[in-house]
């Protein structure tokens, strides 16, 4: 591999003007055509496997129209302290808000007026509008929008309180801001690493180049793949960060080889042969655990790994070919002004600060991997409390007006009524009748209402208003308790009974997805490093450093802790996807910092160094690389936390959080130290094993031969 890498790094060095038309014409054809695509709406969410879902298909068979996935909202109404709401000017002012509505938007289905639909809460401080819609959110138009708006301001100036709820205000939370923030910061980092702009450039360059084409592509097929609107996420996100990446491990290690006296079109060949081929690697892993969200069998979350992936598979083909060409472009620029003008001090024999650090895990091994183990193991330990549900306005600031009428419907009409239950009754009315009956005999629902059965009259449905809010234990109960006291022919659905199932389906999930990645992610590394220990400990590492993110997660979003620095006004159980989605993106990320690091160890061990020197020289020529990608990574993550809404807030941390542990404890103490005190025994194989693997070559050891260069030539494969 090393060697057909080589050949191509310097193919494109040479074409750089037909391989940098190529990527530009890619871009164009991308972005026309996410241009002239109709826009895409928000994909249908479906829970295959579960009754929550079936529950949703037999509503939708017997009850047409009733499960429409439509926009909904709730206009709520509290009269000043002292007065009612069924008092007769209040009354005029939420009838005319009722007609106002009506009249609003041709999107709208239905308008309740709360006074027949028995909507007034029973002390009548509180009441509410149900407004329907034909579309989902993401389809509503800004006129439909602004009349809802319209229609609760005018309603405010009266008077009264007005808040509104629902999902029909809700849209993507814009990322823009964010990123930019880490492309910032991740240029500050690449300036200060490298010490010139132009290099510092190149990888924030090409890793928008490769996000863009992404993004686009996503776009531009969104409808006819029926991606969605959230698709493009995940994508965006791991596009940027390991386009970033690896980058910047091809610039840094063509840099080195300039510096090592090769001609420019040699140093862009091997950096792309050896740097090049770690990247590769690095990028397979990415895409198991990517293309790996597939088992969790949720089409919307296969749909994102899938897309994400082919984002991903952008970014290794851009760094292979599109870096040694703008390398080309660059000439000299890409080292800093010093060297450019000779006046650059000589090497120095003087370690740096990776040589200082990995000479004194060396020393201590022992000493380093049980602070490190054990430091882990402590910001671990709340994830054995972790409770897994999805966040609901509950959650949101209380700046929000949805978070107001949550709290304003809490306190009217009990804090279970923001997650009604639907029940589903595949049977006639008595079978309903006697469903009810059942219900009615359990504990902790508020309110039952009566059974409302189809046309038909072969199926009914049955409203239940449980006594705790939607995301409590003792709501979880009752769905449960509801489900197990009834026979088959009764089916509980509604958002509550469907994020209580997505949790255990994405529960049920995480251990054979965790399987999946980890067992294919160790054979490509046995593949990368012809050892078995090193793959190991490798997995080892990062689901150490995994764990202790979630419990970090979970003392913070889930108990409070630091709450009110990290902006979490309300505390409440963890985003169901959070571990799985963690899993995959952080095992992306800590794979690559595996690979670039302990591959450039390797590359030593193979050319005659001892153990403990290969460690140290890993170190003195990556330590300064991946600390700057981490960083880089930390700070795009860190990004989200400032974001309002809460599942955002909790990605950026939780994977702010991964990289931080993965990349500076794992990574770079923990590693070091358990190679240090395996010795020889880190690089072992057995003899069957080495006869049945293909010889990879990440090392780029067949380079010297190829280009008829004998190893004493290389100052950084001399042996010792």
């Amino acid at each position: 591999m090393a060697t057909f890498l080589y050949k191509l790094g310097r193919t494109a060095f040479r074409r750089r003007r037909l391989v940098a038309l190529l990527w530009v014409a890619l871009l164009a054809i991308a972005g026309v055509g996410a241009a002239t695509a109709s826009t895409p709406t928000s994909s249908s969410f479906s829970i295959p496997g579960t009754e929550a879902q079936r529950a949703f298909d037999l509503l939708e068979e017997r009850f047409p129209g009733a499960g429409a996935d439509g926009a909904t909202a709730r206009v709520v109404f509290k009269a000043p302290a002292g007065e009612k709401m069924t008092d007769p000017a209040h009354k005029a002012v939420v009838e005319e808000t009722v007609a106002a509505l009506k009249s609003g938007s041709d999107q709208i289905v239905q308008v309740t007026d709360p006074y027949t639909a028995h909507a007034v809460s029973q002390n009548g401080s509180t009441a509410y509008v149900s407004v329907s819609y034909k579309v989902n959110g993401m389809e509503l138009t800004d006129a439909t929008r602004d009349a809802l708006k319209d229609a609760g301001h005018d309603a405010q100036g009266k008077g009264l309180t007005v808040e509104i709820g629902g999902d029909a205000l809700q849209t993507m939370p814009e990322q823009g801001a964010s990123e930019a923030i880490g492309i910032v910061l991740a240029g500050i980092v690449l300036v200060i690493t490298f010490g010139s702009l132009v290099a510092a450039g190149l990888p924030l360059l090409t890793a928008v180049i490769g996000v863009g084409i992404g993004v686009s592509s996503i776009t531009a097929l969104a409808n006819v793949l029926d991606l969605g609107t959230t698709t493009s996420t995940l994508a965006s996100m791991i596009g940027l960060a390991v386009g970033i990446d690896y980058a910047l491990f091809i610039v840094s290690r063509y840099r080195a080889e300039l510096a090592d006296g090769r001609d420019r079109e040699d140093a862009a060949g091997r950096a792309v042969g050896t740097a090049g081929s770690a990247v590769v690697f690095a990028g397979l892993t990415v895409v198991i655990a990517l293309v790996g969200l597939a088992v969790v069998n949720i089409p919307m979350l296969t749909k994102m790994g899938f897309a994400a992936a082919g984002t991903v598979v952008i970014a290794v083909l851009i760094a292979l070919t599109l870096i040694p060409a703008l390398l080309g472009f660059a000439g000299n620029k890409v080292v800093g002004r010093k060297q450019r003008k000779g006046t650059a001090p000589a090497k120095s024999d003087k370690p740096n600060g990776g040589t200082r650090w990995a000479r004194f895990v060396i020393r201590r091994p022992l000493m380093v991997l049980i602070v490190g183990v054990l430091g882990l193991g402590a910001i671990a330990v709340p994830a054995a409390s972790l409770e897994m549900g999805l966040p609901d306005d509950g959650v949101k600031p209380t700046s929000t007006s949805e978070r107001r009428a949550y709290d304003a419907l809490s306190e009217g009409f009990g804090p279970g009524f923001n997650g009604p239950l639907l029940v589903v009754v595949d049977g006639d009315k008595a079978t309903a009748d006697r469903t009810v009956s059942t219900i009615k005999g359990l504990d902790g629902w508020a309110a039952v209402t009566p059974a409302t059965p189809n046309k038909a009259g072969d199926a009914a449905m049955i409203t239940v208003i449980p006594k705790d809010r939607p995301s409590s234990t003792a709501t979880e109960g009752l769905v449960h308790d509801i489900r197990d006291a009834t026979g088959d022919d009764v089916l509980v659905t509604g958002a509550t009974a469907m994020n209580i199932d997505f949790s255990q389906k994405m529960n049920d999930a995480l251990v054979p997805y965790l399987a999946l990645v980890v067992g294919l992610a160790f054979v490509l590394l046995t593949l990368v490093f012809r050892s078995v220990l090193v793959p190991l400990k490798a997995a080892l590492g990062f689901l150490l450093s995994v764990v202790a993110a979630l419990g970090a997660v979970v003392a913070v979003f889930q108990w409070g802790w630091l709450g009110s620095l990290f902006g979490v006004e309300q505390t409440g159980p963890i985003m169901s996807m959070m571990p799985i989605f963690m899993v995959g993106v952080v095992f992306g990320l800590a794979m690559d910092y595996e690979v670039f690091l302990v591959t450039r160890m390797r590359e030593a061990y193979v050319h005659g160094e001892r153990p403990g020197e290969a460690i140290v020289t890993g170190f003195r020529h990556s330590a300064r690389v991946v600390t700057a990608a981490a960083v880089i990574m930390i700070a795009v993550f860190s990004g989200f936390i400032g974001m309002d809404d809460q599942m955002v807030k909790m990605i950026g941390f939780g994977l702010a959080a991964a990289v931080l542990f993965d990349a500076f404890v794992v990574r770079m103490a923990i590693v070091p130290a358990v190679l240090a005190l395996l010795g020889h025994k880190a690089w072992w194989l057995p003899k069957w094993l080495d006869r049945i693997l293909p010889n990879v070559d990440v090392e780029g050891e067949s380079l010297a031969t190829s280009t008829g260069e004998p190893d004493a030539a290389r100052p950084d494969l001399v042996k010792v």
